[in-house]
C-alpha cells in the first residue's frame, strides 16, 4: 500500500496513482505544485484552457493552437513561378481581390412576384413572408431588378 512522503499516512489506490501524498491541508500545501493554464483561442464565442505541459508547450510552439485562417502560409499561398519571395524588410505587394459575380438565391418567378408585390406597395417584410424567403433577399430581388434596369 502506497504511503503519504509528507506524513506516511496510507493513500487510497485511485489517490496513489497520481498522487504521492494525501489529501490532509499540510501535505497539499507542502506537496501541490500549481499548474500553469492556458488560454487558446478556438474563435469569438469561447476559448479552450489547456494546461501548460511540456507537450503542450511543443504543440503551442509548433503552431498546433494557430488559426489557420490567419497563418501567413494559408494566406499568401504558394509562389507562382517566376515570382520572388520578398527579402527582410520589405512588404509583401498586396493582392487586388477578384469580384466574383453572386450566385443568385431565389428563382426568377420568385423575384417577379416580389417586383409585382412591391409595386403593390407591401412591404419587404410581407412580401418575404409570402414567398417564404428573408426580409434580406426579397430587398436584394428589388435592388438587383433596379440596378440592371439602370444598365
Amino acid at each position: 500500500m502506497a504511503q503519504c512522503v509528507t506524513c506516511g499516512s496510507e493513500l487510497h489506490p485511485e489517490r496513489a496513482e497520481k498522487y504521492d501524498y494525501c489529501t490532509r491541508r499540510e501535505c497539499r500545501e507542502k506537496n501541490a505544485r500549481p499548474l500553469t493554464i492556458a488560454a487558446v483561442g478556438v474563435n469569438k464565442a469561447a476559448d479552450q484552457y489547456l494546461v501548460l505541459n511540456e507537450r503542450a508547450e511543443k504543440d503551442l510552439a509548433a503552431g498546433r493552437y494557430q488559426d489557420q485562417r490567419k497563418s501567413s502560409s494559408v494566406t499568401d499561398g504558394p509562389l507562382r513561378e517566376g515570382a520572388r519571395a520578398p527579402s527582410a524588410g520589405t512588404r509583401p505587394a498586396r493582392r487586388t481581390p477578384t469580384r466574383q459575380p453572386r450566385r443568385r438565391s431565389w428563382t426568377k418567378a420568385q423575384e417577379d412576384l416580389a417586383l409585382i408585390y412591391n409595386a403593390d406597395g407591401m412591404r419587404p417584410d410581407e412580401i418575404a413572408d409570402r414567398l417564404g424567403v428573408s426580409r434580406h433577399t426579397v430587398t436584394q430581388m428589388i435592388l438587383s431588378r433596379k440596378d440592371r434596369a439602370r444598365l
